[in-house]
């Protein structure tokens, strides 16, 4: 039972590992060569797990083979537009100005109900009110609304809007995050006149944030 145990946690740590290895996609993105490795990778990982009788090398040789499989799949697909498009396929119109290509919901299987779907998970409940919707490689469905339908924006109604840059995290439930204090060319002595204004240490605050435009963001435990 404690072998199982410690060779769980070995190949646990070999498959994340090697899941970050390959980068950050969300499951929904991952391309069909990425999908199809990280099935291969868990079903490789729970033979040895249990079965001790089966070296656990058996395992970890197959598993670093695909990762090395994937780093060459990937590196091929940034040197060739032509093959990026054999691994990886192309995006398709579906709507296009305004109009369903019956043709190409044929050829990718989907139903006039599964596009529906698709569009309602984008918030879009009329169909009149898409330009374009485009299916990507990964899947997902990229929707261009109609002008008339677009968000109206600050910059089309002519509003200027004060810059806010990327927010940093100074606090974490307690923990002084040091180095973004150090990008921000500040000190725990500045932090702490900061928070203190809010009636309380660094120490005793859940979060605090500090935008580039000095705002700051605090809560208490």
């Amino acid at each position: 039972m404690l072998i199982i145990f410690f060779r769980a946690i070995v190949l646990y740590l070999l498959v994340l590992g090697v899941m970050r290895a390959m980068g950050k996609r969300e499951i929904g993105q991952l391309q069909p060569f990425e999908l199809a490795i990280a099935i291969m990778i868990a079903d490789l990982a729970s033979i040895p797990m249990t079965n001790t009788g089966i070296p656990i090398t058996n395992g970890i040789v197959p598993i670093l083979g695909l990762l090395l499989m994937h780093i060459i799949i990937s590196w091929i697909n940034l040197k060739s537009l032509k093959a990026r498009e054999i691994i990886c396929g192309k995006p398709r119109i579906l709507i296009y100005k305004g109009k369903i290509d019956q043709k190409a919901l044929k050829k990718e299987r989907l139903t006039l109900n599964e596009l529906q779907e698709r569009l309602r998970d984008k918030n879009i409940v009329n169909l009149g009110d898409v330009e374009f919707a485009i299916l990507e490689t990964s899947g997902q469905i990229s929707v261009i609304e109609k002008p008339n339908k677009k968000i109206v924006t600050i910059e089309d109604l002519n509003i200027n809007s004060e810059y806010e840059g990327l927010p940093f995290d100074l606090v974490i439930d307690g923990k002084i995050m040091n180095q973004n204090l150090k990008k921000l060319g500040k000190d725990y002595n500045w932090l702490k006149k900061q928070v203190e204004k809010f009636g309380y240490m660094p120490e005793e605050a859940l979060i605090v944030t500090y935008s580039e435009n000095g705002q700051i963001y605090c809560q208490k435990k």
